[in-house]
C-alpha cells in the first residue's frame, strides 16, 4: 500500500511524508482520531470505508508510528487507536488544509476574517459531539491544562482573541469554568492580555493552541495573517461529560456572547446529575 519512493525523492521530506499520510483514507483516519474517534467501529461508521481497507490503513499508520494501539477491554482484548507524538504533530497540517480548502475550494481565494457559510454550518453541527479526552493546552504559567475543566459542571471555551469584559465571578457562582484559547504562543505577552482584557487573569486560564490541537479536533474556523493561523471568535459550551451542548458562532458582540454563554451554561448545570 505504501507508494515506493523514486530514488530522487529519497531525501525529500515532503515525498516521505506524503508516502505515509498523503493517501485519502489515511489522512481522513488521522482527522477522525484527532476528533476523538478512537475505536475501529466508530471509524468504520463515520468514514463509510470497508472494514478491510480500514484495517489496512490503520496498520499502515501503526507501522509508521502515526498511531498506537491501547487496550480498552479485556476478554476479549479490544484496542483503540490513539495518536502518537508524530500523529499529534499533524494537527497544523489538518488545520492548514481546512483553511486552504475553505479559502480556495469553497471560497474565491480571498482571505477573510468574516464567517463563511460552510464553517458556520460545521460549527452548528458540533452540539452532541464530545471534546477528546484529554485535550491539554499550555497555559501562560507553563502548565498543561485540559480544555474541559474536570471539576466543573460545565465549561465555556472562549476561542479567539476578541473577548473582553464580562464577569468571571458569575460563571464561578454558577458552577461553570471558563477557558480562553488563542493560537498565540504561551510565552507571548499577548497571551496574558488580549483574551482576558479587563478580566482577572486568576479567574480562568488562557491557553495556547499554537499547535492547533483544539482547532483540528473541532474544526474551528481560522483566518491567516502572514504565515500564522488565528482563531475566529467562537464560544463553546460543554458539559461535565465533555459533550458540546452549545456553540455561538458567528460572534459579533463578544460581551453579549459571554452573557449568552453564561445563560446557556447555567442551563447545562441545572440539568447536570453527578
Amino acid at each position: 500500500m505504501t507508494r515506493e519512493l523514486r530514488e530522487q525523492d529519497a531525501g525529500c521530506a515532503i515525498a516521505q511524508a506524503a508516502a505515509v499520510v498523503g493517501e485519502w483514507w489515511s489522512l481522513l483516519i488521522v482527522r477522525e482520531v484527532t476528533r476523538g474517534r478512537y475505536r475501529f467501529d466508530d471509524l468504520h461508521a463515520e468514514l463509510g470505508i470497508s472494514r478491510r481497507v480500514l484495517a489496512e490503513r490503520l496498520k499502515h499508520l501503526l507501522d509508521h508510528g502515526v498511531l498506537e494501539r491501547r487496550p480498552y477491554q479485556q476478554r476479549p482484548t479490544r484496542y483503540e487507536y490513539r495518536l502518537t507524538a508524530a500523529g499529534h504533530a499533524l494537527a497544523p497540517l489538518l488545520a492548514g488544509l481546512q483553511d486552504w480548502g475553505e479559502r480556495f475550494l469553497l471560497g474565491d481565494g480571498t482571505p477573510t476574517t468574516a464567517p463563511t457559510e460552510t464553517e458556520t454550518a460545521r460549527l452548528h453541527a458540533l452540539p452532541g459531539t464530545p471534546i477528546p479526552h484529554p485535550l491539554l493546552l499550555r497555559a501562560a504559567n507553563g502548565d498543561d491544562v485540559d480544555v474541559v475543566a474536570p471539576d466543573a459542571r460545565a465549561t465555556v471555551v472562549l476561542a479567539g482573541d476578541a473577548f473582553a469584559g464580562g464577569d468571571p465571578g458569575a460563571f464561578a457562582e454558577a458552577g461553570v469554568a471558563l477557558r480562553g484559547v488563542t493560537t498565540r504562543e504561551p510565552g507571548e505577552q499577548a497571551l496574558r492580555g488580549v483574551t482576558t482584557q479587563g478580566l482577572d487573569e486568576e479567574a480562568f486560564p488562557v491557553l495556547s493552541d499554537a499547535e492547533l490541537t483544539l482547532c483540528a479536533a473541532l474544526g474551528l474556523p481560522t483566518f491567516r495573517t502572514g504565515h500564522t493561523l488565528h482563531l475566529k471568535p467562537v464560544v463553546i459550551v460543554a458539559d461535565a461529560h465533555r459533550t458540546i451542548r452549545h456553540v455561538l458562532y458567528p460572534v459579533t458582540d463578544a460581551t453579549a456572547a459571554m452573557k449568552e454563554a453564561l445563560r446557556l451554561a447555567a442551563g447545562v448545570t441545572s440539568r447536570f446529575v453527578r
